[in-house]
């Protein structure tokens, strides 16, 4: 017998959030959808809009050297510089790529939506759109040439694909699995993360159904994910650029939070000399930050062979010898590194600055579009830090607002049976405490690695308001 599956609410699709839509001819509800399509994403291109191009990070040229060179580098994927290529239509436009990700964005929020019986329709989308825009840092992502925005559909990907399959048709999974690859294939980061989630989704399977959650759980979809992920990005390196390895870089940025706290230093003054360690004639040299031994001109990770790779054994060999030697205080220091992540949220991290690598590459590399680029208001100078100050007056204290919201969201989801919405709250500050320990303990906090998902706390409460208003109104929703 054909299983009959609960329909979503279609008419919520179309707008049934504004009465006003539902009196609309067909063509003008196609009109009206069209409309909020447009709308929604202005508000997500707002900033490249305004900007007159897609904006740049200092990273996004080392994205554009790897298809340039057919190279390997620390911390650059090879993956998402294809992805830029191929949007761009061989460099031959950047709006591309900031337009697919702002539409996979919507993509992905209208599925969110359908999938936890809230509306899903345009007029819906776009009102959370201008929400989001206006409260959070989200659009500065989308509008950037950067695999930061698709750290956040990959949790959202893995949520609907490990809790809400069923509601999900076929076109729809295999949608969500290439964007959760690409995103897991786009940064490291992104592949420790999904790593964790997966986990988090196995550890559900076990006790969800002991709980008397109403909720199912799915783990072969995220895993099945996560496993082409761990087995593709070799091979593909191997058959691009000859060497079947991960994206290099990991023991340098660790090596780095470890010079920032002091335990590098600690160990060189205490076991120096030492056979093969060139760093113990450096030690006077060694800055206090992890950004200056990174990336100064003067550091001694210059004398190491910087990022050509050299320098990757023996930091290697520091990074464990450190760990062996002073457990307590690198447990310490990491959770503290973890912390002061989570609080750094802010909005526009390294935008106002000089992009220096990244306009070498775009004005002498790809002189297609280095006239705009080096026209844009970015590259002008009128992306300041003021700018991103006002922005903080409301993003920052949003971010802190959202999280607390997080935990009503959680408690009052389980207090009334919301398990889906419950479920979701749990995920995502699962999702952000794991971002924070990724990128604050083992590299080192920086407000860019948080604030790039924090508006997923915004979206999940901004949900539960919803679904608060959809019970006390008496709106109609699909059964859970």
């Amino acid at each position: 017998m054909k299983r009959e599956v609960p329909p979503c609410p279609e008419a919520l699709h179309t707008g049934e959030s504004l009465s006003a839509m539902n009196s609309l001819s067909p063509t003008r509800t196609v009109i009206a959808g069209l409309l909020c399509l447009v709308g929604s994403l202005a508000i997500l291109l707002a900033p490249a809009l305004w900007n007159g191009f897609a904006l740049v990070f200092f990273d996004t040229g080392g994205y554009v050297g790897r298809v340039l060179d057919m190279t390997l580098a620390p911390g650059r994927s090879l993956f998402y510089g294809l992805f830029l290529w191929a949007t761009s239509l061989g460099w031959q436009s950047f709006w591309g790529p900031v337009l697919l990700q702002s539409l996979a964005t919507l993509w992905v929020l209208h599925l969110v939506f359908r999938c936890h019986d809230l509306p899903a329709g345009p007029l819906a989308i776009a009102a959370f759109c201008l929400g989001l825009g206006a409260l959070t840092g989200i659009s500065w992502y989308t509008s950037q040439l950067m695999p930061d925005i698709l750290v956040p559909l990959v949790v959202l990907a893995f949520w609907l694909l490990g809790f809400r399959w069923e509601l999900l048709s076929g076109g729809e999974r295999m949608g969500l699995a290439a964007v959760a690859l690409l995103g897991i294939l786009a940064h490291m980061s992104c592949m420790a993360l999904a790593l964790g989630l997966v986990a988090v989704t196995l550890v559900a399977r076990f006790i969800v159904p002991r709980s008397g959650w109403t909720l199912s759980v799915c783990c072969s979809a995220p895993t099945a994910v996560l496993v082409a992920s761990l087995l593709l990005m070799p091979l593909l390196h191997l058959g691009l650029v000859g060497k079947a390895v991960y994206t290099p870089g990991g023991p340098v940025f660790l090596f780095g939070r470890l010079v920032q706290d002091g335990i590098a230093q600690r160990w060189l003054a205490e076991h120096c000399p030492a056979p093969g360690i060139k760093l113990c004639g450096l030690q006077d040299r060694i800055p206090k930050t992890a950004d200056d031994f990174l990336w100064s001109d003067i550091s001694p990770f210059q004398d190491l062979g910087a990022w050509s790779g050299a320098a990757d054994a023996e930091l290697g060999y520091l990074v464990r010898a450190s760990v062996k030697a002073y457990p307590a205080a690198v447990v310490w220091t990491s959770l503290r590194a973890t912390l002061e992540q989570m609080a750094k949220v802010a909005t526009g991290d390294g935008l106002d600055e000089f992009q220096a690598a990244a306009r070498g590459v775009f004005t002498v590399l790809l002189p297609r579009t280095s006239d705009a680029f080096n026209a844009a208001r970015q590259q002008q100078r009128q992306i300041t830090q003021p700018l991103f100050d006002a922005l903080n007056k409301v993003h920052i204290p949003v971010a802190y607002l959202s999280v607390l919201g997080l935990l009503v969201a959680l408690g009052w989801g389980l207090r009334t049976g919301q398990h889906d919405l419950a479920g979701l709250a749990l995920f995502v500050v699962l999702a952000l405490l794991g971002n924070a320990f990724i990128c604050g303990a083992l590299s080192n906090p920086h407000d860019r690695y948080q604030s790039r998902l924090i508006w997923l706390a915004s979206l999940v409460v901004g949900m539960a308001m919803m679904r608060w208003w959809q019970r006390w109104s008496g709106w109609p929703t699909m059964g859970r």
